[in-house]
Formats: C-alpha cells, structure tokens, sequence
C-alpha cells in the first residue's frame, strides 16, 4: 500500500470534495432508513421458523466475534481508502450507502422473527441505535464484508474482508442469530448490489 504524503492526502481530498460531500449525504440518508426499518421489523409481527442447517447445529455463545467483527471490518472498509485513497473514499462510503438502503428496503419486506433459541446480544452506546431483534434477511454481517473483497483492488484487504465474511457467517449460524438462507443470499444480493453499485458511480471506482 502506498504511503501519501500530507500534501498529496489533502490535495486528493481538495479536489473530490463534491463528491465527497455528496457519499456522506448518502451515507446519512442510509443510515436514517436502516434505523427506519429496523424499528418497522421489531414492530411487526413475526413468527420464527424451522431451519434445515439450525435445527442440526448446536448454539455457541460467540458474542464478541459477533459484535467486533463488524465494526472491525467497517472500520477497515473506511479507513482504508481514508488513508490510501483518499481520492477514491466516495466511492467506498456510496457502496456501503447502496448496500445499507437496499437491505433496508429487503428488511421491510421480510417478517421473520429471530431464530427459536437465537443467543440474545445486548448492545450499548453506539451499538445500540443499530440494534434490532428481527433484521434478519439479508444479513450484514456476512454481507458487508463480502462487498469490500469486491470492491478493494488491494490483495490483503480483499482478502481481510472474504475471510472476515466467512468467519461472521459461520458465527451467525453458530449463535443462531441469522437463518441459513439470510447468510446464503447475502453473497448472492451483495454481488448484484456491487454491480448496480458500479453503474451508479460509474468513476468512483476504487
């Protein structure tokens, strides 16, 4: 990974501004419908459902995988290109924005509760306000992950995000917090997500 100088960093960050500006707009309006559809889920009523891999798994308390894994792999998904490619950091935040607004929108449209026996995750501080018991389908933990193998050119942090996506698939199955089928469609929806992502931003690539 090349390493900017403070003058190149400032002068990348100086002249793609715009859009810049324009992403974290984005990633703002992302944020407010996930918050949206995750309280409209919780709302709702669902009922939980057999699973054909859950009902043969035993349910392992992997809490801290869980909970970390995913800020660690958001955290990288943005300070990676803050640091390397700051010219490029829009392209990175309009494909988390893309991929949040269109989980919301899968969220709303799919009532299922959590899984029967599903390890309960209390969540404080920030973690709460993006806390919810019934977001299940897709899900972002698995999701998420898989798009920054995706998008990033570089070879280790492509392959930081396909293992991360593995290990907090696995976790997800393991604690039963996610149905089997919401961990195999996030591959399958991420994918589509990239792509549609790739015609929006046409330039923005990373």
């Amino acid at each position: 990974m090349k390493t900017l100088t403070l003058k190149e960093w400032k002068k990348d960050i100086s002249d793609n501004k715009g859009k810049i500006l324009l992403s974290i707009l984005f990633l703002i309006i992302a944020y407010l419908l996930t918050v949206l559809s995750g309280n409209y889920v919780d709302q709702t009523k669902a009922v939980s459902v057999p699973d054909l891999i859950l009902d043969h798994i035993p349910v392992i308390n992997l809490s801290p995988i869980f909970l970390y894994g995913i800020w660690i792999v958001i955290i990288v998904f943005l300070l990676y290109p803050i640091l390397y490619k700051p010219k490029k950091i829009y392209y990175a935040v309009g494909m988390l924005s893309l991929f949040l607004c269109i989980r919301a929108g899968f969220l709303v449209l799919t009532h299922l509760k959590a899984p029967v026996g599903a390890i309960s995750i209390p969540a404080t501080g920030i973690l709460a306000f993006l806390s919810y018991s019934n977001d299940l389908f897709f899900s972002g933990h698995t999701g998420l992950p898989f798009l920054g193998f995706l998008i990033f050119d570089n070879k280790k942090i492509k392959y930081f995000m396909l293992f991360s996506s593995i290990i907090l698939a696995i976790t997800s199955l393991l604690m039963h917090v996610h149905y089997s089928i919401d961990i195999a469609s996030a591959y399958f929806i991420t994918y589509g997500i990239y792509k549609i992502g790739n015609k929006i931003f046409l330039d923005w690539k990373i």
